[in-house]
């Protein structure tokens, strides 16, 4: 099953879920990263200059509760 909601912060950008794959995807006005990081307790995060994305996964110590609804 594939879910898409938007994001509720006014940024640009949607939550996902994706067979059972939790996320969200942004994309920023002007701040640029690079690289892969631990986000908090569930989340790994991938950024590709202007655009990141957030996948829970990896040895996450929480899991999310429905994310795109």
């Amino acid at each position: 099953m594939m879910r898409f909601k938007s994001l509720n912060d006014g940024t640009k950008g949607f939550r996902f879920n994706i067979a059972g794959v939790q996320g969200l995807y942004r994309k920023r006005s002007c701040l640029r990263r690079y690289g892969i990081n631990r986000h908090g307790d569930a989340m790994t995060a991938y950024h590709f200059g202007k655009r990141s994305l957030y996948v829970e996964g990896g040895k996450r110590l929480r899991h999310l509760h429905d994310l795109a609804g």
